[in-house]
């Protein structure tokens, strides 16, 4: 149905930039929110930052100030810009999609599989 993809990921050292970036592709009549989570070795996955389709944005308190979502609604892609990188920002970060295949169909949640992401001290 939908498959997301995320890349750019990689390892950097503290105080460094990354941009991800999430592309969607499938049978997709419409995107609604969209957004990033990570997941740390033994932690819960938490929600990074989001933004809706009319461009509005939302971040974790973490993260304000060095990161920047955004995206292309007419390619299906959304990307994520990391500065400032610090060790604890190491995790696998996840892109998903709340997308509709249909115009009466009832948007549902998609996931990537994930990008490593890794800040070394």
């Amino acid at each position: 149905q939908v498959q997301l993809v995320e890349s750019g990921g990689g390892l950097v050292q503290a105080g460094g930039s990354l941009r991800l970036s999430c592309a969607a592709s499938g049978t997709i009549f419409r995107i609604n929110g969209m957004g990033w989570y990570r997941q740390a070795p033994g932690k819960e996955r938490e929600l990074v930052a989001g933004i809706t389709s009319s461009g509005a944005t939302n971040y974790a308190t973490s993260v304000k100030g060095r990161f920047t979502i955004s995206r292309d609604s007419a390619k299906n892609t959304m990307f994520l810009q990391m500065n400032s990188l610090k060790p604890e920002d190491t995790a696998v970060y996840y892109c998903n999609a709340d997308a509709a295949i249909t115009f009466t169909a009832r948007p549902l949640r998609f996931w990537g599989q994930g990008t490593q992401v890794t800040v070394s001290s």
